[in-house]
C-alpha cells in the first residue's frame, strides 16, 4: 500500500522541521511580509496582471482553458547546463519562451490545444514546435515533453471527452479537489518525494495549473474556487533565490558549496526537497502574516488578492526583474519534468 502524500502546505512544514541543509529565518520572513504588503498597496500584486501579459490568453478566448492545460503540462526545465538562458523563442526565455512556442504553433495552423492532435504527435513535430531563435539550442528534455503530450492527451480522450474543461467542472469549484484530480489522473503532474520517513508533495505544475485557471478567469466562472487557500506557491528553482536574497532562507555551507559547483542533483535528493519544501513553508508563513497585518492595520484593503498564487507571481517576477542583482545566489539544478 503506497503512503498517501501530505498536501504541499503540510509537506513544507514537515520538511522544514526535519531539514539538515537549510534554515528558515524569521526576520527575513518579516522583511518579505512588508514587501508583499507594499506590492498589494501599489497594485503590483493583482489578479488582473495575468491576463495582461501579451502571451497569455484572455478569459474570452475559446481556447483559453485548453491552452493553459497544454502550457502547464510542458512548463518545466528551460535551462541548459552550459548556458542557463540560451534557449529563446521570439526573444523570450524560460516559461515565456514556452508560451511563445505554443502561440507560434497555433499561428502555424497546428491544432496544438486539441488532445486528438497532441496525443499522437511525433518527436520531429515537437522539435519543430520548440525550435529556438538561434536554430541550434534545443529545449531540454525533449523526449519527456513528447511523453507528457501523449500521456495527458490519451487520458483526456479516454476519460474526459477530450476537454480539460471537464476536469475543472468535475471539481465543483474546489481548488483542492481539482489539484487531487489532476495528480491522480495525470502522473506527469505527480510531483512527490520520500523525505524523513514520509511521502511529501510539492505539486509545482499541478498547483500552477489551478492558479493559472483562477488567474486567467480572475476568480470567476471556470476560475471560481472557494478554497484557494489550499494552493501554495510553486516550488521551482528560481524563487528560492529571492527568498535567500530577503534573508528568509539560509543554506548551510555544505549546500552552498554544492550549489556553487553547478552539480546537477537528482530529483528527490534531500537537498532539492529541502529547498523546495522551505520555499512553500516560507511563502505560507508570509501569506498568514500579510493577512493578519491587513486585518489589523489596513481593514479597507481587500483580501481577495492575498494568496500564495499571487505572492509566487510577485516573487518570480522579482527574480526576473533583478536577475543581475540576484546572480550571486546559486540555484539548485535538477533536470526534471516537475518544474
Amino acid at each position: 500500500m503506497t503512503q498517501t502524500a501530505l498536501l504541499p502546505r503540510e509537506s513544507g512544514e514537515y520538511i522544514v522541521k526535519n531539514a539538515k541543509y537549510i534554515r528558515v529565518v524569521d526576520s527575513g520572513i518579516e522583511k518579505l511580509t512588508q514587501e508583499i504588503i507594499k506590492g498589494i498597496q501599489d497594485k503590483v500584486i493583482d489578479v488582473n496582471n495575468f491576463s495582461q501579459h501579451d502571451l497569455h490568453p484572455k478569459p474570452t478566448d475559446a481556447h483559453a482553458v485548453e491552452w493553459i492545460f497544454v502550457v502547464d503540462t510542458l512548463n518545466f526545465c528551460f535551462w541548459t547546463p552550459t548556458d542557463y538562458t540560451k534557449y529563446k523563442v521570439d526573444g523570450y526565455t524560460g516559461y515565456f519562451a514556452l508560451c511563445a512556442a505554443i502561440n507560434r504553433a497555433m499561428k502555424d495552423g497546428l491544432d496544438i490545444t486539441n488532445p486528438e492532435y497532441y496525443s499522437k504527435i511525433d518527436l520531429e513535430t515537437v522539435k519543430s514546435i520548440f525550435r529556438s531563435d538561434d536554430g541550434q539550442t534545443m529545449v531540454p528534455l525533449l523526449e519527456q515533453r513528447l511523453k507528457c503530450f501523449h500521456e495527458v492527451g490519451q487520458r483526456l480522450l479516454e476519460k474526459w471527452q477530450g476537454k480539460f474543461k471537464n476536469v475543472i467542472q468535475a471539481a465543483n469549484g474546489s481548488a483542492l479537489e481539482l489539484l487531487k484530480v489532476v495528480v491522480q489522473e495525470f502522473p506527469c503532474f505527480r510531483d512527490e518525494a520520500d523525505f524523513a520517513g514520509k511521502r511529501v508533495s510539492l505539486y509545482k505544475r499541478a498547483q500552477i495549473l489551478v492558479g493559472d485557471v483562477w488567474a486567467c478567469f480572475r476568480g470567476e466562472g471556470l476560475g471560481a474556487f472557494r478554497d484557494l487557500y489550499h494552493i501554495t506557491m510553486f516550488a521551482d528553482y528560481r524563487v528560492p533565490q529571492v527568498l535567500v536574497h530577503f534573508g528568509s532562507l539560509e543554506y548551510t555551507d555544505e549546500l552552498m558549496e554544492i550549489l556553487k559547483s553547478d552539480k546537477i542533483l537528482e530529483n528527490g535528493d534531500p537537498m532539492e526537497v529541502e529547498i523546495r519544501g522551505a520555499s512553500i513553508h516560507i511563502v505560507e508563513k508570509v501569506k498568514d502574516r500579510v493577512l493578519e497585518e491587513l486585518a489589523q492595520k489596513y481593514p479597507e484593503i481587500s483580501k481577495d488578492n492575498v494568496n500564495s498564487i499571487l505572492i509566487d507571481h510577485f516573487l518570480w517576477d522579482y527574480r526576473r526583474r533583478y536577475a543581475k542583482e540576484l546572480e550571486y545566489i546559486p540555484f539548485h539544478k535538477v533536470l526534471s519534468v516537475y518544474y
